[in-house]
């Protein structure tokens, strides 16, 4: 094709002329040139055709036309070209636009979490594009854009520390509710149980065959207080527990002597002075005792069992 005979020919520049071409043809100034180049020599294609856009031969020449161009066009300076500050200026209005509304979002989002200081003050600049030459406002977009990176990372990494701090405090504050809950349920249960009353002792069963003593005792405790073999069998094991029925039974510690461990023995005078060896009056004393301190054999037996003594 006739583009390509043309970039072989022999009649190209030198080898330095050719260096400082490519030199400027990778520059980033160059290559927004070619950008806007391009777009102007397809432009430029369509309306040179007209009417005769159909025609093929109009096309291929559109086509030669604008490759011819852009290979030129590498080499160009700005001034070479009278399209070249209105394209570059579009461009330049275009991708400072852009880049402002994704800053101004990154600092919005990095309220609290993240230094934007840099970025706002980058911004700030970047806001009078249209006063400002092209290069420079390219310069200002990779400047903001840097920014912008920076502090959404930063502000992506922050609320994610915040996620994680907020979701240990969760796990933290619900194990303590859980703690104090079961500390709560335990307290509830020791009170409740330290309040219930103590479970009664069963009641003693009196003997069939009950003893001298124990059958005196039978008697007179019927005939005296209306008092049964329930209540019997109380006084039975009461007295078991205190003296073995025993009338002569001494506390060598406290001194409580006879069948119902009277102290002193002496107590039991009131019932008769032969208190000391005799076990009717001794039972006598005892049964009025406990009919006057706990109302019944059973009772002073439930507090004999509690406590120990009665």
């Amino acid at each position: 094709m006739q583009n390509q005979t043309q970039l072989s020919s022999p009649e190209t520049p030198d080898e330095a002329t050719a260096g400082r071409g490519a030199r400027r043809a990778t520059s980033p100034r160059n290559r927004r040139l070619l950008i806007g180049a391009t777009a102007l020599v397809a432009a430029g294609a369509m309306t040179g055709t007209g009417f005769m856009a159909q025609s093929v031969v109009a096309e291929q020449q559109a086509r030669i036309a604008a490759t011819t161009w852009m290979s030129n066009a590498v080499g160009l300076d700005a001034d070479q070209h009278p399209a070249y500050d209105a394209v570059m200026a579009s461009r330049a209005n275009l991708d400072a636009e852009a880049t402002i509304t994704v800053a101004k979002k990154a600092i919005e989002k990095a309220d609290g979490y993240a230094d934007s200081s840099d970025l706002e003050a980058s911004v700030a600049s970047l806001e009078y594009y249209e006063l400002l030459a092209p290069e420079r406002v390219f310069l200002l977009v990779d400047q903001t854009t840097e920014h912008a990176d920076d502090v959404t990372a930063e502000t992506k990494k922050a609320i994610e520390a915040e996620k994680k701090r907020k979701a240990e405090e969760a796990a933290r504050k619900a194990a303590e509710a859980e703690a104090a809950r079961k500390a709560a349920e335990e307290a509830a249960a020791a009170e409740a149980a330290a309040a219930a009353p103590a479970p009664a002792p069963s009641t003693p069963t009196a003997p069939a065959n009950p003893s001298g003593a124990q059958a005196i005792a039978r008697d007179m405790m019927a005939s005296s207080y209306g008092w049964g073999d329930d209540q019997f069998g109380c006084l039975v094991s009461l007295w078991n527990k205190e003296s073995g029925w025993n009338v002569y039974a001494q506390n060598p510690y406290s001194g409580a002597y006879g069948i119902p461990q009277a102290l002193p023995g002496s107590k039991m005078s009131t019932a008769g002075a032969d208190w000391a060896t005799n076990a009717a009056t001794q039972i006598r004393w005892g049964l009025g005792y406990i009919a006057g301190r706990y109302g019944t054999p059973c009772g002073a037996w439930n507090h004999s069992v509690s406590v120990g003594w009665y």
